[in-house]
């Protein structure tokens, strides 16, 4: 299972699509807010949470993490959303490709 939340805006994966996204994150940054995004990934061997900088700082369980969450953490730095200016299009691109992680 994947979730998604945008500010106050939770979603399953599977009834997402750009233009939700692309209008969640552009709203946000019209009105001047920060945009923070978290991403929850819950599969048999993979278990993660992602947020994006403009998220409330938190604690963080640390623990060794398997081969294909090193990946999912290494895609999520390559598509620049560690950056707070990250572009819509970067998280879209990251979802379309979480599906080779299954």
């Amino acid at each position: 299972m994947i979730s998604i939340k945008i500010g106050s805006s939770e979603r399953k994966l599977d009834s997402i699509d750009s233009d939700w996204i692309n209008q969640q994150i552009n709203n946000r940054r019209y009105q001047g807010k920060q945009v923070c995004v978290q991403i929850i990934i819950n599969y048999e061997n993979i278990n993660v949470a992602l947020k994006t900088k403009g998220c409330p700082k938190g604690q963080y369980v640390r623990r060794d993490v398997s081969k294909k969450e090193k990946e999912i953490f290494d895609l999520w730095n390559q598509m620049g959303l560690n950056n707070p200016d990250f572009q819509p299009n970067n998280l879209i691109d990251f979802l379309l490709k979480l599906h080779n992680y299954k």
